[in-house]
């Protein structure tokens, strides 16, 4: 295991049977940052090193789902680029989708994890096994998660919760020699 990932032991049994993981968009997958031009037209910024995380997990069988409360075509079109089935946008109660995605999936509520930052993440994070924040979240998020990136949303944040969670799942040797040679 690497050492960065040194944890509670009670947090890495969490992580090893965890199915599905569910994120937020601004603040986890972006920095939160609208950027507006002159037209009016607002742009995201997401990390590319988040969407190689993404895709590696989804080679080794992690699913990967995200709820978000704003509608954002700019979102909407790199989640589909990033190959995830299981976008659903403009939902603030984020806990009756992650229900019917969990059916589809048949996964119990021990078996996913959320990442997110915001107030609006709270009700999904006390309903999952494995709840988890960015390093910059807001103080009552970062109280309710079992686990915290170093990393900021929208700067790798993303990619450091999936490295965790394969190497819980015994998988991070596995995605190195896949991905490396």
């Amino acid at each position: 295991m690497p050492a960065e990932f040194a944890i509670d032991p009670a947090v890495l049994a969490l992580g090893r049977d965890v199915k599905l993981l569910i994120l937020d968009v601004d603040g986890v997958l972006t920095d939160g940052g609208l950027h507006y031009d002159h037209q009016g037209n607002v742009s995201k910024r997401f990390h590319v090193q988040d969407g190689l995380g993404i895709k590696i997990a989804q080679s080794l069988g992690l699913a990967i789902a995200v709820i978000t409360g704003l509608k954002h075509g700019a979102v909407e079109k790199r989640v589909r680029e990033l190959g995830i089935e299981e976008y659903h946008a403009g939902h603030v109660d984020k806990v009756p989708l992650m229900e019917e995605i969990r059916g589809r999936l048949g996964c119990e509520r021990s078996q996913i994890a959320f990442l997110g930052d915001d107030w609006v993440d709270a009700g999904v994070m006390q309903a999952v096994g494995l709840p988890m924040a960015v390093g910059n979240a807001q103080p009552e998020i970062l109280r309710l998660a079992k686990w915290v990136t170093r990393l900021h949303g929208g700067q790798g944040a993303v990619r450091e919760a999936i490295m965790f969670l394969l190497d819980c799942r015994g998988q991070y040797e596995a995605a190195w020699e896949k991905w490396s040679g």
